[in-house]
């Protein structure tokens, strides 16, 4: 045991009170055991001061003994006292850490006096940064690549790294969603084609970032330029992701416990803003003066349907006496169901969305020895979806640990395993028949449940469209699973010979199992009656990769040159099979039953095979000259097997030059400038994401449905056939991305402000896309093939700035500016292809919305006689835009009236700390994107579909409302009004600024930590997305898609949520 002694300054005289201590401080010290007393007789102790570079003294420096939790902590004049024992006064080092100062460790040596100078944290140029295979020093870094601070990464809840990642790094685009489990997109420096997915590297190995727990990360880099990603060759065209775990240290055992709790919120209210029951029948009965269903406005008390037809009733009709109720799960025509009309509104949304709770824990132990070290972490997750029966749990171990066998021969490994159970919701998180659009569309006088409390629904009654209950959808889907079975790591052998090189080979990989089952019940509640005749389906397989990487390094100095050379080889190899079987005609839901054997085959059951390999050499060359003059050179070759054999094979070279001017003898009196670094670069890197390994080769199958013949026509001399199921392509080749950067690093005001900007060009030739197949494809799909070029330019801007203002109170203010343009180059004949809403033009964005302008809605009959020739034209419709200026409104009219690419996109880090109290915000925004808001394609009329409708219908164009955007309401689809020609109509300003995060935490003191035995403890309480700021009318403006070349579509996605959240660092 070690016994801190109180500190006092010498040149201040001891108080009355030191000097007589009070009755309580003697009764604690006669509590202290007995070998407490044994120690103190022969401790000694050792006091000094602690100072910066400039003299001035450090309130509030930590002092450890190190390998012991015993410390104490300087003073308003920077004295500190400490005791050591005797015996170890000779062994003992002291630990001096200090925020915004570089730390420092001091052995005793039996010294009484030792006086610290702490240099100002410099460190930040000085960090090694992990990039291609290798580190560098910051300040040596010549590539575009951005240093995320994981430390306000980790200061968001959520399910992985990835989602938070969101506004930390510059250049980097990150779209989230609510779902639990979802995978965000990822765009490192704007849309780069139709596979954008970064390269993510964990310890060196490919996976996933959602699969990464935020506790257990050490470091994040993101590699965006040739300079720094081009090593990876054919796959760094997306940019490169490094993800480095933490590491055991040296010393004694320590232990690290992380844990909250979070309660997430859905939207509250009507957030949909949708019509209730009796405004829906007024409207309805305006719009179809036959209904049958609210004649004059008038809500009926109950719906039915039986055997020989539906209908309405009021109270004490004989047609809905609840004595003929009848219920049966497997006919249809023995039913007999009855529905009381809930004539206030039907809570729909609320039925499906409930609050949820999240909780994280995360225990971590590490240890080691000046030869070993360890480390070990586990993991639970558990977040409950705000989406009735959607959610992802996750239970994860990580271990870890190196070992010096010989001074210059170090060994070690990384295994990450993990289990998750993560079922989606129906379709995706963004479809208009999901159960979100469903609660859309529910009609608001519809039960959710019938007079005999089964499923309500658009079965019993006249005009109710066939939605289908989103509540009993939620309900009879809670048995879904999607589960996975991952392991991720490798082993590694370090020689270093001969003074200068180092030879390193690593093996590894990531071995995930998976299986999954989906029911879809009998939707006896829909209109339809016994929709879907309950189907499962269930598939599973398996996916492995091998990761053999092998490289040597050469590292030297001579005078004012240092240098660093590496060579190496990479194998990767990938095999995955699934199976795939669906069944129907269940007569049970119970879960125990549902196996594909006891229903009946629905079609066939399938397996799918795949395999392929790349191979590559590499090279890299990283010079510097005096420290002022770098130079970055790298070359990679990949073969890759699913292109054609003259097609495989690709080099991928890339240039990178720095010159830092603050180390020049013209910079040495700008004192204000600390460090400044311009640098640029240009390289090629590849792209093969997306590519089937069987590519380039036709292939045949099999199915007795369509290539079984009866050759003779006899009935029994069938024979088996086969027909092409995919059409191959030897021509196809790598996406080749060329890019060039240019920007500079600067460290300012004593090293308080770190700035960094970036100006890119980014082109990409040979977009890598299926081909549109022809009528005369058959069943065969589409090779990949090359089809196009497109260019990205834009700046990366980024700058932290810190200081402390006083002994108590240090602030940050960080922030991160993305901003890029898209243009497509070229695309094949006839120079564009299209995708429902969407067109691929030359000259446009990627995902650019393309249809009929509408430049408002015809107020009079006079405005419609004087307008071009348009067909349907009338008063209340649209009046859409005459491009070509040939008074006729036809296709040639259509045109590019959207972009979903943000102008920019911009994320503060808010940072403080005073006393033993801190504090964080962050805020995200993005501006300038424009949405499709589908949603509305179903809610603002009456032609597109029944179901509910939004209060924005209620103000739609009449003659007496003749200045109305809204159209008219009626029933007849026509070419001006709606339809399913698209139009811009449903174009809106997608714009919004987010209150991420906000947190608050507090820090127990050194003193109080060292009685009740912790090294840390420290509580905090924050919320989340507390506040949106956005004019889109959807429910959420951050709209995921479901392929980066569908940016921007919103169909009913899954919205983020508010949530409060109650956390604890631990570490003893």
């Amino acid at each position: 045991m070690y016994v801190i002694k109180p500190v006092r300054s010498p040149d201040k005289k001891t108080s009355a009170a030191e000097s007589n201590p009070p009755a309580t401080s003697v009764s604690t010290l006669a509590a202290v055991s007995k070998e407490a007393s044994e120690r103190e007789s022969v401790a000694f102790s050792v006091r000094g001061r602690v100072t910066s570079e400039q003299g001035e003294a450090l309130p509030g420096v930590s002092v450890l003994l190190r390998g012991t939790t015993a410390g104490t902590a300087t003073d308003s004049e920077g004295q500190y006292a400490l005791s050591v024992p005797d015996g170890d006064g000779a062994t003992a080092s002291l630990v001096f850490t200090f925020i915004g100062y570089a730390s420092k460790t001091v052995n005793v040596e039996n010294r009484s006096v030792i006086d610290v100078q702490l240099a100002a944290e410099t460190t930040a140029l000085e960090e090694l940064v992990v990039t291609g295979y290798t580190s560098q020093k910051k300040k040596d870094i010549v590539g575009a690549v951005a240093v995320v601070d994981v430390q306000a990464l980790k200061s968001v809840p959520s399910g992985s790294a990835m989602q938070a990642l969101q506004g930390q790094a510059s250049g980097v685009d990150v779209i989230n969603n609510g779902s639990p489990g979802s995978r965000s997109n990822i765009f490192i420096r704007g849309i780069t084609g139709f596979n954008t997915n970064p390269l993510v590297l964990i310890d060196g190995i490919q996976g996933e970032i959602n699969d990464v727990p935020a506790e257990d990360v050490e470091s994040i880099q993101v590699l965006k330029d040739a300079g720094a990603a081009s090593i990876y060759g054919a796959r760094g065209s997306n940019g490169v992701i490094v993800i480095t775990t933490k590491k055991g240290k040296s010393g004694q055992p320590s232990f690290t416990y992380d844990s909250y709790y979070n309660v997430q919120l859905p939207h509250s209210g009507n957030p949909m803003d949708l019509l209730n029951a009796q405004q829906y029948a007024s409207l309805w009965a305006q719009v179809n003066p036959a209904t049958t269903l609210f004649p004059g406005g008038v809500l009926p008390d109950y719906l039915w349907r039986g055997p020989k037809g539906r209908g309405v009733g009021m109270e004490g009709d004989p047609q809905v006496d609840p004595a003929l109720y009848n219920f049966d799960p497997l006919n249809a025509n023995n039913n007999y169901i009855i529905q009381k009309v809930n004539k206030g509104q039907t809570d729909v949304y609320d039925e499906v969305f409930n609050p949820a709770l999240m909780m994280n824990h995360n225990l971590t132990a590490s240890g080691g020895t000046e030869k070993a070290n360890y480390l070990m972490s586990l993991g639970y997750l558990n977040q409950q979806g705000t989406l009735l029966n959607t959610y992802q749990k996750r239970y994860s171990v990580r271990l870890n640990s190196q070992y010096k066998v010989r001074k210059n021969i170090r060994i070690g490994e990384n295994v990450y395993l993990f289990y998750r159970d993560n079922p989606q919701v129906e379709y995706s998180p963004n479809h208009p028949f999901s159960s979100i659009g469903d609660a859309r569309q529910w009609m608001p006088f519809l039960p959710v449940y019938d007079i005999e409390g089964n499923y309500g629904g658009t079965f019993a009654g006249p005009e109710l469209g066939s939605w289908s209950n989103p509540r009993a959808r939620r309900d009879l889907t809670n048995n879904d699973k999607s589960r996975t079975y991952n392991m991720l790591g490798n082993a590694y052998l370090e020689i270093d010979f001969l003074k200068h090189f180092t030879a390193r080979t690593s093996f590894g990989g990531n071995i995930t199992n998976y299986y999954s089952q989906q029911f879809e019940p009998t939707s006896y509640w829909r209109s339809e009656g016994f929709v879907n005749n309950n189907i499962l389906t269930e598939q599973s397989g398996f996916a492995t990769t091998a990761q053999w990487t092998n490289n040597l390094t050469y590292q030297n100095k001579f005078g004012q040159h240092s240098f660093t050379v590496l060579a190496g080889t990479e194998s990767v190899e990938n095999k995955s099979r699934r199976q795939f079987g669906n069944g129907q005609g269940f007569f049970s839901t119970d879960y125990n039953y549902l196996v594909l054997n006891n229903g009946q085959v629905r079609g066939l059951t399938q397996s799918y095979a795949a395999e392929d390999a790349l191979f590559s050499i590499f090279g890299r060359l990283d010079y510097n000259f005096n420290d002022k003059y770098l130079l970055g050179l790298t070359v990679r070759r990949d073969g890759f097997s699913a292109f054609g054999k003259d097609k495989r094979y690709g080099v991928f070279p890339s240039v990178a030059l720095g010159w830092r001017l603050s180390q020049e003898n013209f910079m040495r009196n700008v004192t204000w400038i600390n460090d400044l670094k311009i640098r640029g670069s240009y390289g090629v890197m590849g792209n093969k994401e997306g590519i089937n390994p069987t590519n380039a080769y036709n292939t045949y199958s099999q199915d007795p449905r369509y290539s079984y013949y009866d050759i003779n026509g006899t009935g029994n001399s069938i024979v088996q056939g086969f027909f092409t199921s995919q059409n191959g392509n030897t021509f196809t080749s790598w996406e080749k991305n060329t890019v060039s950067n240019i920007g500079f690093d600067a460290t300012l005001f004593d090293n308080k402000l770190d700035v960094s900007l970036e100006y890119y060009k980014k082109a990409i030739d040979g977009l890598l896309r299926p081909l549109q197949a022809g009528a005369t494809a058959g069943e065969a799909t589409s090779p990949f093939v090359n089809i196009g070029d497109i260019q990205n330019t834009g700046i990366d801007f980024s700058a932290t700035y810190r200081t402390r203002i006083s002994d108590a109170l240090q602030i940050s203010i960080g922030a991160n500016l993305t901003s890029y343009n898209n243009v497509i180059k070229s695309i094949p004949d006839p120079g564009y292809f299209d995708e429902g809403q969407i067109r691929y033009e030359e000259g446009h964005p990627m995902s650019s919305f393309f249809g009929y302008e509408v430049l408002g809605i015809f107020k009079s009959q006079p405005e419609v006689d004087s307008w071009a020739v348009q067909d349907g034209k009338e008063p209340g419709r649209f009046k859409y835009r005459d491009v070509d200026g040939n008074d006729t409104i036809n296709s040639l009219d259509r045109t590019h009236y959207g972009d979903p690419n943000p102008d920019f996109t911009l994320g503060i880090n808010l940072g403080a700390t005073f006393k033993n109290f801190d504090f964080s915000a962050q805020l995200y925004t993005s501006q300038g994107q424009e949405i499709y808001n589908g949603t509305r394609e179903y809610l603002d009329n009456f032609v597109r579909t029944i179901g509910n409708k939004s209060q924005r219908v209620l103000n739609a164009w009449t003659p007496e409302n003749p200045n109305s955007d809204i159209p008219k309401n009626e029933l007849t689809p026509s070419f001006s009004g709606v339809s399913s020609v698209f139009n811009s109509y449903l174009k809106e300003d997608g714009s919004f600024v987010r209150l991420r995060s906000l947190q608050v935490g507090y820090t127990l003191s050194p003193g109080v930590l060292r009685r009740i035995g912790l090294a840390k403890f420290r509580v905090y309480l924050q919320g989340t997305n507390l506040f949106l700021i956005t004019k889109y009318s959807g429910l959420d403006p951050e709209v995921q898609s479901n392929g980066p070349g569908f940016r921007g579509l919103d169909f009913g996605a899954y919205p983020q949520q508010k949530s409060f959240v109650l956390g604890l660092n631990v570490s003893f």
